[in-house]
């Protein structure tokens, strides 16, 4: 029971974010199946590789020291956050490299290295909350890990390994060379030094004390990354306003809805199209209408890249047939 309930409180949760996070994506949503496939690389690979990498060097540690705090310090503070960094990171590399035409905006970076370390976090969860709470402090532990693990620091992983996607999405879009040399590896280095600092100011503190300060930093660095995740959805929605303006010119789409199509909430439209049988029309005109205003930004920025001109036509045939359809 207790390791059905650690599953349960270590995935559902994940889960529920995972979603918020998702939601927060509004204006160009990434494929589903990619977002899954993030997510399960954070629980298998970087949760699976993470638990025999640390507990190798912490045994590597113990036996160079001879020391339980060192491997305990060691592990915790400088050769988890290493390996776990990067170990969630691989993931958002990997889309990166392979799916590069999903991979447009600063947010998509923060969505890919969010919804990989929820998968970890989720994991993490599993093994924190039966190991080191039921089994080493019964009902009271499991309970105590649970409150801790997820309402406490439940963002933590997905925090670390935003910066990650963002050093990941700067070196995409920016056309400094500089830049695009330095901002992949610097972000990782990032996501390294707010893991350790976190793994480590509580302990360092010591007793209640620190922990409510370690969780203090904690919340500061979280209400940081959700500005900043605000100033991005405010960016994008100024891509759309932007380039979408010649799409309403030239009779593609209607000034109804253009004004949806940059709107933070389409509830309406899609309410009204689901009374009307037409909502996997509407959904999936304003998703088009997101990667067209994306593409026409990447061609004037990047030029042809992979295919833009092509892309950005292709779109716009597909909006063709959806326009007559969708509701605003």
């Amino acid at each position: 029971m207790a390791l059905l309930g650690a599953f349960f409180f270590g995935f559902v949760p994940m889960f529920v974010f995972a979603a918020f996070v998702y939601w927060l994506d509004r204006y160009e949503k990434e494929p589903k199946l990619l977002l899954g496939a993030a997510f399960m690389w954070g629980v298998v690979i970087a949760g699976g590789g993470a638990y025999i990498l640390n507990t190798a060097f912490g045994i590597g540690i113990y036996i160079l020291t001879g020391s339980e705090g060192a491997a305990d310090f060691g592990t915790t503070s400088i050769v988890a956050p290493i390996i776990e960094e990067a170990l969630k990171g691989l993931a958002v590399l990997v889309v990166f490299l392979m799916f590069r035409n999903e991979f447009d905006s600063v947010l998509d970076g923060i969505v890919y290295g969010g919804i990989t370390a929820m998968g970890f976090a989720a994991i993490e969860n599993v093994l924190y909350i039966y190991r080191n709470g039921f089994q080493a402090g019964g009902w009271e532990g499991f309970w105590a890990l649970v409150v801790i693990r997820v309402l406490l620091v439940g963002w933590m992983h997905p925090f670390f390994t935003a910066f990650t996607g963002i050093g990941l999405a700067v070196a995409r879009t920016s056309r400094n060379m500089l830049v695009k040399i330095i901002a992949a590896p610097a972000g990782y280095i990032v996501a390294v030094l707010t893991h350790s600092f976190h793994n480590t100011f509580s302990s360092l503190v010591g007793g209640g004390g620190g922990f409510i300060l370690g969780l203090l930093a904690d919340y500061m660095g979280y209400a940081f990354m959700l500005g900043f995740i605000i100033w991005m959805i405010v960016h994008e929605r100024n891509i759309l306003k932007r380039q979408l303006a010649e799409e309403v010119t030239s009779g593609a789409i209607s000034q109804s809805q253009y004004n949806t199509a940059i709107s933070f909430f389409q509830t309406g439209a899609h309410l009204s199209a689901l009374s009307a049988g037409n909502f996997r029309a509407t959904k999936r005109f304003y998703q088009v209408l997101g990667e067209l205003a994306h593409k026409k930004e990447q061609l004037q920025k990047h030029g042809e890249e992979r295919g833009n001109t092509a892309i950005i036509e292709q779109l716009r045939g597909e909006l063709a047939q959806l326009a007559p359809l969708a509701k605003a």
